[in-house]
């Protein structure tokens, strides 16, 4: 392969292709899962998760050749992430905003919550004059 030449990603889920990934039944999906996500789907997935599915089967239908689809309001943060719903567009509920995401075949086997923070990481900034010792000796004229 020469240096210019830049073949293209596969987008692979556990050394499997994603379109085969597809085409697989979801109790083999869900065996390559990791185990808490195995546990939920052994326990029995609630009627609201195959709700969410059936919403973003049909957003994908209804848009244009070529376009996204509309996002998808959504308050499951606790949802697993399926191969089914790669290429949607889902708005996650931070618990104030709804985050819009958009599923791509890496994020197969993670919790929707875990693209959209409920909170807002602490960044530290500069230190304000008198918390440190040494601004009380600043010089003054």
């Amino acid at each position: 392969m020469s240096k210019g030449k830049k073949s293209f990603r596969k987008n692979m889920y556990r050394g499997v292709e994603l379109t085969e990934v597809l085409e697989k039944p979801l109790d083999e999906i869900v065996s390559m899962f990791n185990a808490r996500q195995r546990r939920r789907y052994r326990r029995g997935v609630p009627k609201k998760y195959e709700n969410l599915l059936k919403k973003l089967r049909d957003a994908k239908t209804n848009c244009l050749e070529g376009e996204k689809p509309k996002g998808i309001k959504t308050h499951l943060r606790n949802c697993i992430v399926v191969p089914e719903m790669v290429g949607s567009n889902v708005n996650i509920y931070n618990g104030k905003t709804f985050v819009p995401v958009e599923i791509k075949a890496d994020m197969v086997g993670y919790y929707l919550a875990e693209f959209s923070l409920s909170y807002k990481p602490v960044t530290h900034g500069k230190l304000g004059v008198g918390a440190t010792r040494s601004s009380k000796f600043t010089a003054t004229t």
